[in-house]
């Protein structure tokens, strides 16, 4: 029940698969729709509110807040757990309004908040300390305005914790340009059915079992505290066991590439629907996992070279 409860709007799972929950995605539908034709937040949280209709906790009650959490929602997209709700087009049409529209009020947007991710959001992850990868904006609204990814430790309690490296939007393109057109040269390799894949942890996972470790080193903890984290553990790799299907997600892969030719430009769309993350590492090292956990190693992007701080 525990994943339930953070399934988005509109969707609910059943046997560890995600399927259209359809009255409340019907909703998410009419909340992009009517914000793209020119209703404000404040307008379309007023309307559910008094038309009763039940937001995410299944209280009819809604705010401007509750509909912002659902037109920024990426997850509306599709990946490699949730199946699409919103399309591409819509929704960076939506986003440009809602950035259009603080621009308007004057407000500036954090450079950690998912307002300002992309759809890289959640799919960059660091190989030295585990954390997820965020957008940093620099001369925020100057002429030499730019952003870069690092890792979300780069700066931890006001000194540099971890030095990663660096990734533009333009080289995590590049990377991605080059992993899928090795699959488009050979396809053989979705082709080969490994008869037992190597044991793979997630990033979160990694980082928790981690922590559990040096408390126990340290033994700075309690009991409780101590339990409740090896819960959280146990829970994140059954999570990762269920959602992983080799043959399911390869054949989604192969589809999304049929008659595709090699990329010379980046497809958003076709990221969202086949990649499932970029580990970076600290010696410059990238690997391309694919939602199947097929892995495209460095040694395949050696033109694709990561700054550093």
């Amino acid at each position: 029940m525990a994943m339930q409860r953070h399934t988005p709007m509109g969707f609910r799972m059943r046997n560890g698969k995600v399927f259209f929950e359809e009255e409340k995605a019907n909703v998410v539908r009419k909340v992009f729709t009517d914000y793209l034709s020119g209703i404000s937040t404040y307008a379309i949280a007023r309307e559910l509110t008094a038309s009763g209709i039940l937001n995410a906790n299944n209280k009819p009650s809604w705010n401007h807040g509750s509909v912002g959490k659902i037109l920024e929602n990426v997850k509306y997209l599709g990946d490699e757990m949730y199946p699409k709700l919103i399309d591409t087009e819509i929704f960076e049409q939506v986003q440009n309004r809602r950035q259009e529209q603080r621009k308007k009020l004057g407000r500036v947007v954090q450079p950690n908040s998912m307002n300002n991710q992309s759809s890289f959001s959640g799919r960059l992850w660091c190989g030295k300390c585990g954390e997820p990868f965020r957008k940093y904006i620099e001369n925020c609204g100057k002429a030499s305005e730019k952003s870069r990814w690092k890792c979300k430790h780069y700066i931890y309690k006001n000194r540099v914790h971890c030095n990663c490296g660096v990734m533009t939007d333009e080289q995590i393109k590049g990377v991605f340009i080059l992993a899928v057109n090795e699959l488009i040269k050979k396809p053989s390799l979705l082709q080969k059915k490994q008869k037992e894949l190597p044991k793979r942890y997630t990033p979160e996972y990694l980082k928790l079992d981690q922590k559990i470790k040096d408390m126990e080193i340290n033994e700075q903890f309690s009991s409780k505290e101590l339990s409740t984290l090896i819960f959280q553990r146990a829970k994140l790799l059954y999570q990762s066991a269920q959602i992983y299907d080799y043959e399911h997600q390869t054949e989604k892969i192969k589809q999304a590439l049929a008659d595709r030719k090699q990329q010379t430009e980046f497809n958003e769309e076709l990221f969202l629907q086949i990649i499932k993350q970029l580990v970076i590492y600290e010696d410059g090292r990238i690997e391309v996992e694919f939602i199947n956990g097929f892995i495209v190693h460095e040694t395949m992007l050696k033109e694709v070279k990561i700054c550093k701080q």
